[in-house]
């Protein structure tokens, strides 16, 4: 791709370094932002440098947050008694998407792969035993990724809490509203037959 401005190249080398952008989109979004004005310029490229010098990690959850402790850590509607592991930031967004969930997270910050070297001591593990002591947590949800890593994850939680007297349950899997049977994997179709509950 030839460029006619050292300035437009370098930015867009820059765009293109973000997942799911290549040379072609990057261009498209550096000339949009030519023919922004300098005020919205300045918010943008502000807002970015607050994403690296003022964002925060929830001293108690891991998650994302403006202060030390993030909006849904402070919010005392929520149920304490849950505690909701996750893998990162983003589910816990997909979560409170639905609207359903009003207990607490943990953000675990990764999952068991002992193929890339990663054990539990690498995760943010041990700070859930005092969480769940400081909230009494009842019950203790798995919401991880159906994969290798998140199974194996998954099931060194479940055996390290259950000793702690907590119920420890997981999120239901089964075929996707929409799906049809004979697009569903074996795995993913097995589970729903075992897991079966009663027609409501």
């Amino acid at each position: 791709m030839e460029f006619s401005s050292r300035i437009i190249e370098q930015a867009v080398n820059e765009f293109s370094r973000f997942p799911g952008i290549g040379k072609k989109t990057s261009l498209r979004l550096v000339l949009h932002l030519v023919k922004q004005n300098e005020q919205d310029i300045r918010g943008l490229s502000a807002s970015i440098l607050a994403l690296k010098e003022k964002l925060k990690f929830c001293k108690e959850c891991g998650n994302v947050a403006d202060e030390d402790i993030c909006l849904i850590c402070k919010d005392t509607r929520r149920d304490r008694s849950l505690l909701c592991l996750v893998e990162d930031m983003r589910d816990v967004m997909a979560l409170e998407n639905t609207s359903q969930y009003r207990g607490i997270y943990h953000i675990l910050g990764g999952l068991i792969s002992p193929m890339d070297g990663i054990g539990p001591e690498e995760l943010n593990i041990e700070s859930i035993e005092k969480r769940i002591k400081e909230h009494d947590v009842k019950e203790v949800i798995i919401a991880l990724s159906a994969t290798m890593e998140g199974d194996t994850t998954a099931f060194y939680l479940s055996r390290r809490f259950k000793s702690l007297g907590v119920k420890v349950s997981s999120l239901s899997r089964g075929i996707a509203i929409g799906g049809e049977l004979e697009y569903a994997d074996e795995i993913t179709l097995g589970r729903s037959i075992a897991a079966r509950v009663p027609f409501e």
